[in-house]
Parts: C-alpha cells; sequence; structure tokens
C-alpha cells in the first residue's frame, strides 16, 4: 500500500531528507549507500531524490540519475545493473536494521538526458555557453533584489559563484547553495554539442512540482 500523500505541509527536501506527510527519506544517507555501487560500475551520480512515480499510480519513486563519464548518459543495460546493484545495497542495509525510506516506493534509475538537471560545480563548468534556467531557494540571504527564476546563457562558475546571462535581467550572479534546481534547455545548439549520444531521455526527465508552479507564476 502507498504511503498517503498531501496530508501535512507541502514536501520538503533539502538535500539530506525528504518529508511528505508521513513518507520520510534519509536522502543523505541513500546517497551515501547509492553512490559507491555508481562508482564500483564505473558511474557519476548526478542525483538523488524522491520524485512522483512514472508508474501513474500516484506513488513516490526514488530517482537515481547517473551517468558514464565516457558518454554523459547511461544505456538501459547500464540502467539495469545499477538498479540492481543498489537495490541489494540497501536492502542490506535495511536487513541491518537501518529505515531509509518510511513508505512505498518505486526505484527508478536513469540518465539525465541531453536537457539534464544541473547538480554539481563541474556541471556549470562544463556546459558553459549553453541555455539554462534555474529557480533559487526563497528568500535567499542576500538575493532578495534578484529574480527568482532565471533563464538565459550559463557564463560559467567561479569558485562557487554561478553567472547567467538572464533573457529579462541581464548577467545574474549567485552562490551554488542558492539554487533550488538547475537544468539546462533543450536547444539546437545543445542538441549539436552531445551528439552522437542517444536522445531518448531528452524531457523526460520529471519537473520539480513546485519548480513549475512557480515558473508559471
Amino acid at each position: 500500500m502507498l504511503a498517503p500523500r498531501g496530508a501535512g505541509p507541502e514536501p520538503l527536501s533539502y538535500g539530506d531528507a525528504f518529508i511528505d506527510g508521513d513518507f520520510v527519506a534519509d536522502l543523505a544517507r541513500l546517497t551515501e549507500i547509492i553512490e559507491p555501487e555508481a562508482k564500483a560500475l564505473g558511474f557519476d551520480l548526478v542525483r538523488v531524490k524522491m520524485m512522483p512515480s512514472e508508474a501513474g499510480d500516484g506513488g513516490m519513486a526514488l530517482q537515481i540519475m547517473a551517468e558514464d563519464p565516457a558518454t554523459g548518459q547511461l544505456v538501459i543495460e547500464q540502467c539495469a545493473a545499477l538498479s540492481r546493484a543498489v537495490s541489494d545495497a540497501m536492502d542490506a542495509a535495511e536487513e541491518a536494521g537501518e529505515t531509509l525510506i518510511e513508505g512505498a516506493y518505486h526505484l527508478e534509475v536513469s540518465s539525465p538526458g541531453i536537457d539534464r538537471p544541473l547538480t554539481r560545480a563541474k556541471d556549470f563548468a562544463n556546459w558553459t555557453g549553453h541555455e539554462a534556467k534555474v529557480s533559487l531557494i526563497k528568500g535567499f540571504d542576500g538575493l532578495k533584489d534578484q529574480p527568482r527564476n532565471i533563464r538565459g546563457e550559463l557564463k560559467g562558475i567561479d569558485g562557487e559563484t554561478v553567472t547567467i546571462a538572464d533573457n529579462k535581467a541581464g548577467e545574474v550572479a549567485f552562490p551554488l547553495e542558492a539554487i533550488h534546481s538547475a537544468k539546462l534547455v533543450l536547444t539546437d545548439a545543445l542538441i549539436a554539442a552531445t551528439q552522437p549520444l542517444d536522445t531518448s531521455g531528452a524531457e523526460e526527465v520529471l519537473e520539480d512540482p513546485e519548480t513549475e508552479e512557480e515558473e508559471k507564476a
């Protein structure tokens, strides 16, 4: 039976925990377990996040996004291998007495796709020159006079400071820690830059529902 949703406050995700009503996941501990499994297979971990399940059953999914450094993506066989390894590692931790996730969920392993999320400092460096959209944390200190939702050419990263030439506000700089979510925008230039990689994952990655609502506002 799936854990009830919407019974409490809005979902909270701080990078170390996810809380949605009675549903609780220890993301920091999950990452500690998942990352070594990814590295053992030669992959880089991109993101660990709780998301609405793609199964369409109203449930939650533990989304693991990883990439092969040689291609920047994962093929189906690689996703399956990582899924098996992670499932075994999580089972072992739970058998040892840990509670990693409270509530029913699905495990979903995926490639970042072309219009990939930007989650690490090196992502902002590697994709300089391409269009990106960023949502900043509401009320972040020192950024109250800047737009919260930014979209434009990624100018790069200097230390911990990201700069984007916003289409409306001009050049905007903000610290990595102020980012709520960030991803590349699917453009012809981005597709050309990622060829001959598989394009099947493009735009299939679920958006954060909170970010979608903010962009509509």
